[in-house]
């Protein structure tokens, strides 16, 4: 089992952390550098949070082109992982992808949620709302 272990340990590590993401982002809890954000009105972080999560969203739709892109080489060609157990590659890329996609979608909602704030209208995360 040796011979496997550390990669499936691995994968399964980058299946936790590319998925825990978006659900991180969604129930509100993601880290946030505080330096000045957290003397802000919720106005302005509004405002700001609707600025930088376009730089976000652009940034993971080209992640997610590449990740679509590796995806469809691992499945077209079956790829393999240089290893002696030497796996196939497109589960782990196939997972990592659509993570990339959940956070594009989640940031996509946060971007909805500020600009709708920003028009008077609130909108609360899950853990907010108590779902």
């Amino acid at each position: 089992p040796s011979l496997w272990t550390l990669e499936m340990a691995q994968f399964a590590m980058v299946a936790y952390y590319i998925l825990g993401g978006p659900y991180s982002v969604q129930l509100g809890d993601h880290v946030r550098m505080d330096l000045a954000y957290g003397s802000w009105t919720p106005r302005r972080k509004a405002a700001v949070d609707s600025i930088t999560v376009l730089f976000l969203i652009f940034y993971l739709a080209v992640l997610l082109y590449g990740g679509i892109s590796s995806t469809t080489y691992a499945i077209e060609y079956g790829e393999r992982a240089h290893s002696v157990w030497r796996p196939y590659m497109w589960p782990v890329k196939l997972v990592a992808t659509f993570g990339i996609f959940l956070m594009l979608l989640q940031a996509i909602a946060e971007l909805f949620r500020d600009l709708l704030f920003l028009r008077g209208v609130e909108v609360k995360h899950q853990a907010e709302a108590g779902l």
